[in-house]
């Protein structure tokens, strides 16, 4: 049963509708001060209705989830209204269910294939693991504990980079920003939820962080979200120091829900001979994948 605090996800399309026309400055999209006093911030139901041409009365039924449906064209229009980012786009396609609709069985958590291992392997000088697209961690190189974690010390029920984020304290210490890493997180998690609204694995992720965690409630109810992308992190490492790394992630074409992430940093960076030193202080003269 989910925690009474915890983020609900019962009108996830209203709600977002509302989020991001909170947003949006009502001078920026020409509608002027008319001298009515406004209840709320953003643009009213009204001057959203305007800009999308549609009626007031199906912007008011999507907000209120009396239907969830629209043409590929009204939603465009909205979220042309809403100035929605590309991740924004495809979320709002997504819960108005123009999108393939996700499987009412939820996905497996497939295997990581023994080539992308192999790889792992020779990737001694480079941290990278293999991840889920909720973020769970599959597989990983000794250069990706010595960075980040010993994620085969954890249970596998709590490899995952987002709760680790929130609720593990020497990890969480490693983010020389950790707010903007949290939202990062919970942006990447909207996102997937989303897309698989039957995987009970990020509704019960939801509803751990929701129940535990105040930041993560408050962000939540924000509806940002993020799909997969290079990212530029700053780590405080206890023995390297700071670090800030690009992040790369690469698709796997033959397994579609993972994603290998590898850690680099710039050539001739302060961060570079950092992350040499770290590697070495850990003896990697090889790697073996978790």
């Amino acid at each position: 049963m989910a925690h009474r605090d915890a983020p609900s996800a019962a009108n996830d399309l209203g709600d977002f509708l509302r989020a991001r026309r909170a947003e949006r400055d009502p001078r920026q999209a020409g509608f002027p001060d008319d001298g009515r006093p406004r209840r709320v911030p953003g643009l009213r139901r009204e001057e959203l209705a305007h800009l999308a041409h549609v009626s007031v009365d199906y912007v008011v039924r999507l907000e209120q989830g009396r239907t969830r449906r629209g043409s590929r064209a009204v939603l465009d229009a909205l979220a042309d209204a809403l100035h929605l980012a590309p991740d924004e786009r495809a979320y709002l396609f997504t819960l108005a269910e123009v999108a393939p609709g996700g499987s009412a069985r939820p996905p497996a958590r497939s295997e990581v294939a023994p080539r992308l291992r192999q790889l792992l392997d020779t990737m001694y000088d480079v941290p990278a693991m293999v991840l889920h697209r909720g973020m769970d961690v599959l597989a990983w190189n000794r250069a990706a504990t010595a960075l980040l974690t010993d994620f085969g010390a954890l249970p596998p029920a709590e490899r995952n980079l987002i709760r680790l984020t929130f609720l593990d304290a020497p990890f969480r210490a490693l983010y020389a920003d950790w707010p903007r890493a949290a939202r990062e997180c919970v942006a990447v998690l909207r996102m997937e939820a989303g897309r698989t609204p039957h995987d009970p694995a990020p509704a019960a992720l939801i509803d751990e962080l929701g129940a535990r965690d105040p930041d993560f409630r408050a962000w939540w109810a924000a509806y940002q979200v993020r799909g997969p992308r290079q990212l530029t992190k700053t780590y405080v490492h206890p023995v390297a120091g700071e670090l800030t790394l690009d992040v790369q992630q690469f698709t796997v074409d033959t397994h579609p829900e993972q994603f290998l992430v590898a850690y680099t940093a710039p050539p001739d960076s302060p961060s570079q001979e950092g992350l040499r030193f770290l590697l070495q202080w850990a003896g990697l003269t090889g790697a073996q994948a978790g």
